[in-house]
């Protein structure tokens, strides 16, 4: 529960984590199922810990897209039901525009433009904010998103899911300069990839079976967060940014919280890094999304749907110069 776009009155998580890590990755239906079980318990436990009752809320808002088809259904169509019971608009809510204003419920009053890297396990995306609502994207991921990267990495080194998490844990006991994994793209535009990267690994394990693995996982986690950490820090001396701020479950990675804290540092801008439970996916975040579009275009019809492929607004990117 959000009040005002930026005051978190309650965030309430139910983590599937421990129910998908016996697959080794997200089972859509698994999901599903899992999200219509725990969906009105977790509303329930959002609204008491807030203190309020039905008549204090003024919309609901509810992310539609991008994301797993099963999972969105359930959320839609239970925000489109409480809108409907409560009488308040509903929301329709971008996921990735979600993250883009994660770091706002915990400082309201950051300065624009600020470079967004955008990070989690199914995209990597390089955005600037000029303002509330209006940016414009970088760059993106070609092939694999840094997650999903991570993911496959460990999943290959049988470290277990998440892989991020893990590797990020191991990465402390090894050696980020024992290997030297390539830096695709490094130089090279906006664009990311890291298809090449995790090949070079599981390459390099299959030659030298008895490597370390701490020592593996360090310099695979360097060579990802120097690709990251580069553009983005790059992006924000050309277009002179006032802050890098970092997005999405990713973000949680102590290397690229370090090193976007450094570079920042060096170069005399702020390193916005929202706390770790404002990385991964939360509600508030999309709460505060639904109070600067509801406040910006109105409702959103109740026939909105779902839409796992779904994009950033280009309607509202500006154009890249």
């Amino acid at each position: 529960m959000v009040e005002s776009g930026s005051v978190v009155r309650s965030s309430i998580v139910s983590s599937q984590v421990e129910l998908h890590a016996r697959y080794g990755g997200v089972v859509p239906e698994v999901a599903g199922r899992a999200h219509l079980d725990l969906i009105v318990p977790v509303v329930s436990a959002a609204v008491a810990e807030a203190g309020l009752e039905a008549e204090d809320i003024d919309a609901v808002a509810a992310t539609h897209g991008p994301g797993l088809v099963g999972a969105l259904l359930v959320g839609v169509s239970a925000a489109k039901s409480l809108a409907l019971v409560w009488d308040v608009p509903f929301v329709a809510v971008n996921h990735l525009e979600a993250h883009l204003y994660a770091a706002f419920l915990e400082e309201p009053d950051l300065k624009m433009p600020m470079v967004v890297l955008l990070v989690s396990g199914g995209h990597t995306i390089l955005v600037v904010m000029e303002d509330h609502l209006r940016y414009r994207v970088l760059g993106a991921t070609l092939d694999d998103a840094a997650g999903e990267a991570f993911d496959k990495v460990a999943r290959f080194m049988g470290l277990g899911y998440p892989g991020g998490p893990v590797i990020d844990r191991l990465s402390g006991e090894g050696d980020p300069d024992a290997v030297a994994f390539p830096r695709a793209m490094a130089n090279d535009g906006w664009n990311f990839s890291f298809s090449g990267v995790k090949t070079a690994v599981v390459n390099h394990v299959r030659k030298n079976p008895e490597v370390s693995a701490a020592d593996v996982a360090a310099s695979f986690q360097e060579a990802v967060v120097d690709v990251l950490v580069d553009k983005a820090r790059r992006a924000a001396r050309e277009l002179g940014a006032e802050a890098i701020c970092l997005a999405g479950g990713v973000a949680a990675n102590s290397r690229l919280r370090s090193r976007t804290a450094q570079v920042c540092e060096a170069d005399g801008i702020s390193a916005v890094i929202p706390s770790r439970a404002m990385c991964t996916d939360n509600a508030a975040m999309v709460a505060a999304v639904g109070w600067q579009r509801l406040g910006a275009d109105g409702p959103s019809p109740l026939t909105a749907g779902a839409d796992p492929s779904l994009q950033l607004p280009v309607a509202l990117q500006l154009p890249v110069v």
